[in-house]
């Protein structure tokens, strides 16, 4: 079953779309149909399926996570114990809780099958870049 590992480089907090790398994956496999499995490999970032046409979705998105779990050194969080990573990284543990780490999408006639105006994202949720891993496993 073919797998790989996808490095993305993220400028800090917000969506990165990578759904033409997985597009490209999924063509080499050659598979027609099945199942694909991403997951990220870390507890600070998340994956979402989401609308790729309008880029305000993704900078509202972005907003809105921010004001639901804003940084620790924010008076309302008060009650946050890990800190020693910065005051973004407690918050970003709960934004990764409240989303997903992996996402299965169906391959059918060797693409994906994602709507119209739906794309691929890893969510970063810390403030500074960082080098994320995705897992990409294609299975029959």
């Amino acid at each position: 079953m073919p797998q790989t590992m996808l490095t993305l480089s993220t400028r800090g907090s917000g969506l990165y779309e990578f759904t033409d790398e997985v597009r490209a994956f999924v063509r080499q496999s050659g598979i027609e149909e099945g199942l694909l499995t991403v997951f990220v490999r870390h507890t600070s970032c998340s994956l979402l399926i989401q609308e790729n046409a309008d880029p305000d979705v993704r900078r509202d998105l972005d907003m809105f996570f921010a004001r639901l779990v804003p940084p620790s050194d924010d008076p309302s969080m008060h009650w946050v114990v890990h800190t020693d990573e910065g005051p973004d990284d407690m918050p970003a543990h709960i934004k990764a809780a409240l989303t997903a780490v992996s996402i299965g999408v169906p391959i059918a006639s060797g693409r994906l099958v994602l709507g119209t105006w739906q794309g691929l994202y890893l969510f970063e949720h810390r403030q500074r870049p960082h080098r994320r891993e995705v897992v990409l496993h294609l299975g029959r």
